[in-house]
């Protein structure tokens, strides 16, 4: 029957688009794309759509007809989702497939008295909290103040400031956990005597 072969061969005319739950550098439901992430994206039937591009710093990608899409911040399904309505305009039934070639290299940086005051790379695609940030910067010297640790963050509004206290987090085992986010700088303060 045509309608069980039909929707085959198109899926494996490109060896070099495997499906996502193939690709090495399959992304996990939660992750959330970030500027510098490469994308590779492919409309079904639709080859002259098919592109990859970069996230740029304002989240955007360009995309065949449609100029720049704005797709930072949303999951792999949720930027699946934009596009097939985006290009319900020009297609009747767009289905669109997206995965990651290159994830950014996000970073951190901690300093003040940690014990390796430096930039580091988020392990993987992984969510990362304030004290196992710390934890990779060694944990804190002998004169640092857990208890006061502030944190800079660049928002589209500005930079933001976040008073918190590593101490609390680490004795009480309902204080909620603080994640990180890419370009993050934590300053851990020194006690005073």
């Amino acid at each position: 029957k045509p309608t069980r072969a039909l929707p085959v061969p198109p899926l494996s005319l490109s060896p070099s688009a495997p499906p996502q739950s193939a690709t090495p550098n399959a992304a996990p439901s939660h992750y959330r794309l970030a500027p510098n992430d490469i994308l590779h994206v492919r409309v079904f039937q639709e080859e002259d759509l098919e592109t990859s591009a970069r996230v740029s710093k304002s989240g955007s990608i360009p995309f065949p007809l449609l100029g720049n899409v704005q797709l930072g911040g949303l999951t792999l399904q949720e930027a699946t989702t934009r596009l097939e309505s985006a290009l319900r305009e020009y297609l009747v039934r767009p289905q669109v497939a997206i995965r990651i070639l290159e994830f950014n290299k996000r970073k951190f940086t901690v300093l003040g008295q940690v014990n390796r005051p430096g930039t580091f790379d988020f392990p993987d695609d992984s969510p990362l909290s304030l004290l196992e940030a710390i934890g990779m910067a060694g944990g804190y010297t002998r004169i640092a103040n857990a208890s006061k640790i502030s944190l800079k963050r660049q928002t589209p509004n500005g930079e933001q400031i976040f008073r918190l206290n590593g101490k609390k987090m680490a004795s009480d085992p309902d204080a909620p956990r603080f994640e990180l986010q890419s370009g993050d700088t934590i300053v851990v303060e020194e006690s005073l005597f």
